[in-house]
């Protein structure tokens, strides 16, 4: 997939709002500084089309994007460990929840991993969420070039036999560096079929 355009439309905190019609979208979530914002703006070849911060929690709203005229990329705040008060992070889970339970336009969440880390039980919980709610979700690894390759088999090995003690499956994933564009390809071809109905 080329990307043509990329255009922010909206930020809102309740899923009504969110954009009308029948576009499909595809949701990016993952823990506060997973590099969410960075993986975003490498996939769609924009410098500054999602903000990047160095203090995790930047991201606080359902943020829509329209690419290439046809399909929704929304980048959802991150959860855990953002630097909010207990009030804010009540909010952001039950719009984000809102938002995957209500939005019918959602064809995908992609689950963002940070590749170098043992599996996360805020992880866990959130897929096992996901999974009980019949939302259909991938995950994306992020971080690939901080990894040797042989450390970075290892660890995604290690994740798949944790991933296998709750799932029957591993979920489809996806190796990402937003530094040197890993994965960036598959990740828009696999939308792409997607949006073409080849699944």
């Amino acid at each position: 997939m080329k990307i043509k355009s990329a255009e922010f439309i909206m930020s809102n905190s309740e899923v009504a709002k969110c954009p009308k019609g029948q576009m499909p979208e595809y949701a990016f979530i993952g823990r506060s500084n997973v590099g969410k914002s960075s993986l975003i703006n490498m996939l769609m070849d924009r410098k500054n089309l999602a903000k990047t911060s160095g203090r995790p929690g930047k991201t606080q709203l359902i943020n829509h994007f329209t690419i290439n005229k046809n399909w929704f990329l929304v980048d959802l705040p991150g959860y855990g460990y953002a630097r909010v008060s207990k009030k804010a992070k009540k909010t952001f889970q039950r719009f984000i929840t809102d938002y995957f339970e209500k939005r019918e336009q959602l064809m995908l969440a992609f689950v963002l991993v940070d590749c170098r880390h043992e599996p996360q039980p805020i992880d866990q919980e959130f897929m096992e969420y996901l999974g009980e709610h019949g939302i259909p979700f991938h995950i994306i690894f992020t971080k690939a070039d901080k990894l040797k390759p042989g450390a970075l088999e290892r660890n995604l090995k290690a994740y798949e036999t944790k991933m296998l003690e709750t799932w029957e499956v591993m979920p489809k994933s996806f190796v990402t560096s937003a530094s040197n564009y890993v994965g960036r390809d598959e990740v828009l071809a696999y939308i792409d079929e997607l949006n073409n109905g080849e699944f």
